[in-house]
C-alpha cells in the first residue's frame, strides 16, 4: 500500500497547514479588533488639528503655507508615499495598492514629471526598488501598532523637498479599510493641501471674526501646525493600512483553512477507496484459492 502511504502523508500535511491557517485566522481576528480601535481613535486628534489649522489660515490669509503651493500646468516632479505591508499572507491587499501606484505613476512619467517616492512598508519597497523608483526615505518593521516616531523622519524628508519646491505634487497611497470583507486602495493628493482638506468639521464649523497673539510668529505657528496636520493624515492612513491588513489576512486565512479541510476531505475519500479496492482485490483472491482448493 505505498499509495496508501503517500495519502496518509498528504493528509496529515494538509491537517497541519489547517491548524496553523486557523490559529493564524484566530489572531489576525484579534488583531484586526485593536488595530480598529487604534485607526479610531485617531480620527478625533486628526479632526481636532484640522480644524484648529483652518481657523488659523483664515485668521492670517495674508500669510500662504508653503504646503498649499500650487503649480501652474503639469507638474515636474511627483513624490508617493507608499503604505504597505512588512508581512504578507493578506490576499490581493498589497496587490491592489501597488497595481494603483503603477498607474498612478505612469500617468505622472507621460506627462514628463520625474518621480520620488517614502516606502512605508516591506512589500512597497522591495516593490520601488524592483522597479527603479527613486527612494528617498523609508520606514519598515512598524510592528502592530503605527508608531509616530517612526513615521516623522521619512514624511518630513519628502515634506521639505516639496517646501522647496523639488516637487510639485505630492500623492498619498494606502488601502482604506471599509469593513472586514472590503479593503480599498486609495490614490489620494496630499500636497499641495487643498482648501476643502482644511474645511472645519461640524464640531468647529463657527467662523473666527479674530485674529490670535503668535509666538514667536504666525509663519512658524501657521507652518508647524501644518507639518502636524499632514503628519496626521500619514499616521491615519497607516492606521487604515494595517486595519485592512489584519482584516485580508483574517479572510485569507479563513480561506486557506476551508481549501484545506475540502483538500482533506478529498484525500480521506481516495484514500478509503483505495483501500476498499484493496480489500475487495484480497478477499477475491481468497475467495478463488478457496474455490481452486476445494476443486
Amino acid at each position: 500500500m505505498a499509495a496508501g502511504k503517500e495519502i496518509r502523508a498528504k493528509i496529515k500535511s494538509f491537517e497541519n497547514t489547517k491548524k496553523i491557517t486557523k490559529a493564524m485566522e484566530m489572531v489576525s481576528a484579534s488583531k484586526m479588533r485593536k488595530t480598529q480601535d487604534r485607526m479610531r481613535a485617531a480620527r478625533p486628534y486628526g479632526d481636532k488639528i484640522r480644524n484648529i489649522t483652518a481657523h488659523l489660515a483664515e485668521a492670517n490669509p495674508e500669510y500662504r503655507s508653503p504646503y498649499m503651493r500650487k503649480v501652474e500646468g503639469n507638474p515636474k516632479a511627483v513624490g508617493f508615499i507608499v503604505v504597505t505591508t512588512d508581512k504578507g499572507l493578506c490576499g490581493g491587499l498589497n496587490t491592489n495598492i501597488l497595481r494603483a501606484l503603477t498607474q498612478q505613476m505612469k500617468e505622472a512619467q507621460s506627462a514628463g514629471a520625474q518621480v520620488q517616492a517614502v516606502a512605508i512598508g516591506n512589500k512597497g519597497l522591495g516593490f520601488l526598488n524592483r522597479i527603479g523608483a527613486k527612494v528617498v526615505s523609508q520606514a519598515v518593521q512598524l510592528g502592530d501598532r503605527p508608531q509616530m516616531e517612526k513615521l516623522i523622519g521619512p514624511v518630513k524628508a519628502i515634506l521639505d523637498l516639496f517646501a522647496a519646491g523639488q516637487l510639485d505634487a505630492v500623492y498619498l497611497c494606502y488601502t482604506k479599510f471599509v469593513n472586514t470583507m472590503t479593503q480599498e486602495p486609495k490614490v489620494e493628493l496630499l500636497l499641495p493641501l487643498a482648501p476643502e482638506r482644511l474645511e472645519t468639521t461640524r464640531e468647529g464649523a463657527s467662523q473666527y471674526a479674530w485674529d490670535y497673539i503668535y509666538e514667536p510668529e504666525a509663519r512658524v505657528v501657521i507652518d508647524a501646525l501644518m507639518t502636524r496636520y499632514i503628519e496626521a493624515l500619514v499616521y491615519g492612513a497607516v492606521a487604515e493600512n494595517m486595519a485592512s491588513e489584519q482584516a485580508a489576512r483574517m479572510v485569507a486565512m479563513k480561506a486557506a483553512t476551508d481549501n484545506a479541510g475540502n483538500l482533506i476531505a478529498e484525500m480521506k475519500l481516495i484514500y478509503n477507496k483505495q483501500r476498499q479496492a484493496a480489500i475487495t482485490k484480497e478477499l477475491s483472491e481468497i475467495v478463488g484459492g478457496a474455490a481452486a482448493i476445494s476443486g
